[in-house]
């Protein structure tokens, strides 16, 4: 008779985790879904945590706190996060502390879902309720030219994702990302 497994023990073998950052409207929490849905992992979707953690809109509290304290917050949020076999798609400003930043790197693969600007004013347009780490009197536009280098900066993988679908950026990933990044998937697919 063969032994059934411990689910409830540490696992011996830990898979990384992926996490996509970008801009706003770059998709990251809907390919995040997807490539999660295809890896048969987990998805974690940064902003929730913050929005769980104070019980308000994401919005609501990058405007109580003002955008160097929600920047910390954010920091010791993502610190706080230790996951395996998940996808993370981060907040758009995650990548203005470093702490967070390395921390993410530790978990896994950091992938930049990248579009141009004008795509991302359409898509932040269309959701204006949106929560944006915004100073007051700062342009997406000066975010937009601001953020760019901290994302190439801190990105191992490039997605130009403008002219691919949601889907074809999994696909990408999938087929980009070398096999540790994606350790555990084939198991599941033997």
């Amino acid at each position: 008779m063969q032994s059934q497994p411990d689910l409830l023990a540490r696992p011996t073998h830990l898979c990384p985790a992926i996490s996509l950052i970008g801009m706003p409207g770059a998709g990251k929490s809907t390919v995040g879904r997807l490539l999660a849905q295809e890896l048969d992992w987990a998805f974690v979707d940064t902003d929730f945590l913050i929005e769980a953690t104070y019980g308000l809109p994401l919005q609501a509290i990058t405007d109580a706190l003002g955008k160097a304290a929600f920047l910390d917050v954010e920091a010791q949020i993502i610190a706080s996060v230790r996951v395996h076999r998940t996808i993370l798609a981060t907040g758009g400003s995650v990548v203005y502390r470093e702490s967070a930043m390395q921390h993410l790197a530790a978990l896994g693969s950091l992938v930049f879902l990248d579009i141009p600007l004008p795509l991302v004013e359409e898509r932040v347009a269309l959701n204006p309720a949106r929560g944006i780490a915004i100073a007051p009197g700062q342009s997406l536009e000066d975010l937009f030219r601001e953020r760019q280098a901290l994302y190439l900066r801190y990105a191992h993988f490039h997605c130009h994702a403008a002219a691919m679908t949601p889907q074809e950026c999994v696909q990408w990933i999938l087929h980009t990302l070398p096999r540790d990044a994606l350790a555990g998937r084939e198991e599941r697919d033997s």
